[in-house]
Formats: C-alpha cells, sequence, structure tokens
C-alpha cells in the first residue's frame, strides 16, 4: 500500500501538467499513488496524462465524460486511493522535492492533518511566502478558528479515514474547498506542520478575480458548511463563531454585487441578488457580536429592503474614496 495518494483534478492544464507531475515522480518519497482525474479536459491534458502513466506506474487515471468540477473530479479519486494519508495537488501547482517526506514523516499517533508550507508563485516568477500563524501543533478546534481568517491555509495531507468520512464538498464549483478542508480541522486529533514546500500558482484569471456570477456561490458554499457543523454537533459556540463568519462574507460579496452588478446579465443579477437575500434571511443574527454588527454597512437591519439600502449608501461612499476592492 502506498504511504501518500495524490488527488490531481485536472481540466484544460496541459501546459502546466509536465511541472506538476514531474515534481510528483522526482519525490524523495517514492512510495506514493497519483491519482489523475481529466475532468473531461478539451485541450491535450488527457493525452499527456496517459503518456505519463505509461513511463510510470504510480500514476493512474481517470478519464471523466463529463465536466463536474474539481470536488467531484477529486471524489472519484478519492475512492481510489489507498494511501494512508491523503493530499490534493491542483493541477497547475507543484511541490518541493521533499515535501511528501516531510509531510509522511510529520504524522505521528494523534495527528491527523499535516500543513505544508505554502509558497505564491506569481507570473514574473517572484515567490510569496504565505503568511502562517506560527504553532508547531494544533487542536483541530483551534485549527478551524484559524482557517476562518486563513491564519493557517488549507493545503495539507489528512488521514484517508477522515478523507473518506468527509468527502469534497460538492455543493457548488466554487468555494466548497473552504468547507472541506475546516471540516477536515475540526475532525482532527490533532493539526501539525512541516516543511515541505507547496508552490501555488497565481492566476489572474482566476475565479476571485473575475467578475462572475460564481462569486455569489461563496454564500451557498457558507450554508453548506453551517449545515455540516449542525450534523456534526459541534457545540454553539463554533456555530454562532461561524454565523459572524458568514455576516462578514455576506457583506463581502453584496460589495461584489454593488461594484460589479452592471457588468452581470440580468439573470445572474436576480440569481445574486437571490442568494444574498437567502443568506441574509438564514443566518441567526442573534448570534452575531457587536464587534461584528456595530460599524455602520454591517448591521443587520429589520428587514433585507434595509440591509440593501444600507449597503447601497455604504459601498457608494466607500467608492466615492476609492475604497471598494473586488
Amino acid at each position: 500500500m502506498a504511504k501518500v495518494s495524490v488527488l490531481v483534478a485536472v481540466y484544460n492544464a496541459e501546459p502546466f501538467l509536465p511541472q506538476c507531475l514531474d515534481s510528483l515522480l522526482a519525490q524523495t518519497l517514492a512510495d506514493i499513488q497519483v491519482i489523475c482525474i481529466d475532468d473531461a479536459s478539451t485541450d491535450g491534458s488527457l493525452q499527456v496524462l496517459n503518456d505519463y502513466a505509461r513511463r510510470d506506474s504510480r500514476i493512474e487515471v481517470v478519464s471523466l465524460d463529463v465536466n463536474g468540477g474539481q470536488a467531484h473530479a477529486r471524489n472519484v479519486g478519492l475512492q481510489l486511493a489507498r494511501g494512508g494519508v491523503v493530499c490534493m495537488v491542483d493541477a497547475d501547482d507543484w511541490l518541493s522535492r521533499d515535501a511528501l517526506q516531510r509531510l509522511y514523516e510529520a504524522f505521528d499517533e494523534t495527528t491527523d492533518c499535516v500543513l505544508l508550507e505554502l509558497r505564491k508563485v506569481y507570473p514574473d516568477g517572484r515567490e510569496e511566502r504565505y503568511p502562517m500563524a506560527d504553532f508547531s501543533t494544533l487542536t483541530g478546534q483551534e485549527a478551524f478558528r484559524l482557517s476562518l481568517t486563513w491564519q493557517i491555509h488549507g493545503l495539507y495531507g489528512v488521514r484517508l479515514a477522515i478523507h473518506r468520512q468527509h468527502p469534497y464538498d460538492e455543493t457548488c464549483r466554487a468555494y466548497s474547498d473552504d468547507n472541506t478542508t475546516r471540516i477536515h480541522y475540526l475532525c482532527s486529533r490533532r493539526v501539525g506542520r512541516c516543511s515541505g514546500v507547496y508552490y501555488y500558482r497565481q492566476h489572474s484569471a482566476s475565479v476571485t478575480h473575475s467578475v462572475s456570477p460564481r462569486r455569489f456561490d461563496y454564500l451557498t458554499a457558507n450554508e453548506s458548511m453551517r449545515r455540516q457543523m449542525t450534523e456534526l454537533n459541534v457545540g454553539k459556540t463554533l456555530l454562532d463563531l461561524y454565523e459572524n463568519h458568514r455576516w462578514l462574507n455576506l457583506v463581502d460579496v453584496y460589495m461584489f454585487y454593488h461594484v460589479h452588478g452592471r457588468q452581470l446579465a440580468a439573470a445572474d443579477r436576480r440569481y445574486g441578488l437571490s442568494l444574498l437575500h437567502r443568506a441574509w434571511a438564514t443566518i441567526d443574527r442573534q448570534s452575531l457580536l457587536s464587534a461584528t454588527t456595530s460599524k455602520f454597512g454591517y448591521r443587520p437591519c429589520p428587514s433585507f429592503r434595509l440591509f440593501r439600502l444600507q449597503e447601497w449608501f455604504y459601498f457608494t461612499l466607500r467608492g466615492l474614496l476609492g475604497r471598494n476592492r473586488h
């Protein structure tokens, strides 16, 4: 049985695949399983994958007929995983040569998750180290809390048993990865870290940098996370903490709607507004802290109509001051 299984979901990543796969095959930990799931690519990605698989039996290729998104593709691969530890690598990213060795060796009897060191790599070749919180090990709840504000990132290895019990959230095509990460942290006894490096390629055309109705999926993913936490009986303290997080995200996504709404099709604007309304209606506003809601622009308001009016004034004023982003 392999020590580590690596899930690589692939969709039209032909230019980047060789660097990704070469970094995996060059790992100092040789006993690995690399599961590549081609998500109905329309470029030459599948041919690249098959060429690599013919040269190295550690690479296994699954070809999907219909594009179902990263979460679905990874879940297909997860069912084939044989390693005691599972991690994922995006098809356009790569690992340092010792990353999986460092990752595997950091697990002990009570450690269920281990984070890699993350370095963002920009188109000009510049690297930026992710400013992660200073820790050696965390409890699962501590890791969950830090992940809400991304003081720790979401690139890690996790025990196969936990991952099988909590597969990737397929609620929506964008942003649901965050949910899977946080659930894995919550279900871990201890979360550790290692010095192996994950190189994260930065793209200006990514969903988080583009004007797309998929940005509203963040609200759907947040609601799914809240539902999963309830099913896990995590307790009121953590649920209340997450509701405050959802409220901040609601205002953040409303800024996107305010700034870019006119660039979207009418149907997409209606879709986005319906999700904003649903988030406003489903968040437990009794759990919101004064620190979350005391500032103008963040007040809950007795009706969604008044909330929208507040947001219009708030983001219009911010716009005049040049402070709106997205």
